[in-house]
């Protein structure tokens, strides 16, 4: 899968073919704009040659139009992946350095992606009925044991990710968690097989923050 800024080598083979076979190559980038490439055939016209600029992420259209001998169209789609980021835009409680520390070894080449899905679902499924001290700004927690406990949940949530895959977060909000004497479920609905999405290392990570920096209400949600 090519990603942004590549230049890719594009070519179509064409059969039959002759002196009188041409093609043209059109290119329609994911924001609908259309470029002509040009291309080339370096023998007799059965293979047609030519550079592509993916210059965004996301699908983009390459239509071939052939004409003389062997005239015909072809269509073809091309995922373009954005460029990695070493950090994420949006509220992160972990680094990709202390994910390295957690795991005790490389991180995976996404992680900061990860890292900030992780977060992301711990405010959303997690932290709604917690309370505890924050940040004005930022919203991150001014306690360096609560800051601690989040940074070991979304750590542990993505060393489960590389386990079991991320595709698992698939099964709805949260439909039931202890933690301190508190039960969270927030799920309603026939599927009632549990978070069977989550680590059980984030549960614990959240389990160990003392009651008195942190507190979670018991509030249900259909």
């Amino acid at each position: 899968m090519p990603t942004v800024g590549d230049l890719a080598a594009v070519s179509l083979a064409v059969e039959p073919y002759d002196g009188t076979t041409a093609a043209a190559l059109a290119v329609t980038g994911p924001d609908g704009a259309v470029t002509l490439p040009p291309v080339a055939s370096g023998d007799g016209g059965r293979t047609w040659t030519g550079t592509v600029t993916y210059g965004a992420a996301g699908v983009w259209r390459l239509a071939w139009t052939v004409s003389g001998t062997g005239a015909r169209a072809k269509h073809e789609l091309v995922s373009v992946a954005p460029l990695p980021g070493v950090t994420e835009t949006g509220r992160t409680y972990a680094t990709t350095t202390e994910l390295a520390t957690y795991l005790g070894e490389a991180p995976a080449l996404d992680a900061a992606r990860l890292l900030l899905r992780a977060s992301q679902l711990l405010d959303s499924d997690f932290l709604i009925p917690a309370v505890y001290d924050v940040d004005d700004e930022t919203g991150m927690p001014t306690d360096p044991v609560v800051l601690a406990g989040f940074r070991d949940a979304v750590c542990a949530q993505v060393e489960f990710w590389g386990e079991v895959g991320e595709e698992t977060d698939i099964s709805g909000p949260l439909q039931g968690a202890q933690i301190g004497s508190v039960n969270l479920q927030f799920g309603a609905g026939d599927n009632r097989t549990g978070p069977d999405y989550y680590a059980p290392k984030l549960i614990r990570a959240l389990s160990t923050i003392p009651v008195d920096k942190i507190r979670f209400l018991a509030l249900g949600y259909c």
